[in-house]
């Protein structure tokens, strides 16, 4: 029955292997512009409470992906999350910015800034990480408990802390043998 709900949203949800109570997820859309996109893919493990709010942009989750109970994923300006990922419990990946207008002009009053984030296959990403808008994790990262990504992440890379700072790698990764 939700995922009966979900389609007609607009949400393209192919096989999911779990699909958990209480998930709130809109397309939605901007002032004027067409409806969002929505898409799980196959054998996809939603967790209850998670949010998928396309805001009018696209939420695209690959195969075998699983996202956390209390996990947000806005996609104002696109997010792409490759197949194999662990997204961990409040994990929160934004994909736009408030413009930062001069004092005096209201915030609010302001479109936002649409910033496309990717993250890439057989990534993991620790319990409450944030992820900016903009941002590129590469294939295979694993970001620890806490941090909050604001730049690109290469693959194989292992990080943590607030900013996110690369502290290793994964063994075999591209970049395992380069010095840091």
């Amino acid at each position: 029955m939700r995922r009966l709900r979900a389609r007609r949203t607009g949400a393209r949800i192919e096989a999911p292997k779990y699909l958990g109570p209480g998930i709130d997820w809109h397309c939605g859309a901007r002032a004027a512009q067409t409806r969002g996109r929505l898409a799980l893919g196959a054998r996809a493990w939603i967790e209850q409470g998670v949010v998928l709010n396309a805001f009018g942009g696209t939420i695209q989750i690959g195969r075998d992906v699983f996202v956390g109970p209390h996990a947000t994923i806005y996609g104002h300006g696109g997010v792409e999350i490759g197949d194999c990922c662990l997204i961990a419990m409040h994990c929160r990946i934004i994909s736009s910015n408030h413009a930062v207008p001069p004092f005096g002009t209201d915030i609010r009053s302001q479109p936002d800034e649409l910033l496309p984030t990717k993250i890439g296959r057989d990534v993991w990403l620790g319990a409450g990480v944030t992820v900016l808008g903009g941002v590129t994790i590469g294939d295979g990262c694993i970001v620890g408990a806490g941090a909050v990504v604001t730049k690109d992440l290469p693959a194989g890379s292992i990080s943590h802390g607030v900013p996110a700072a690369i502290k290793g790698w994964r063994s075999g990764s591209p970049d395992s043998g380069a010095p840091r």
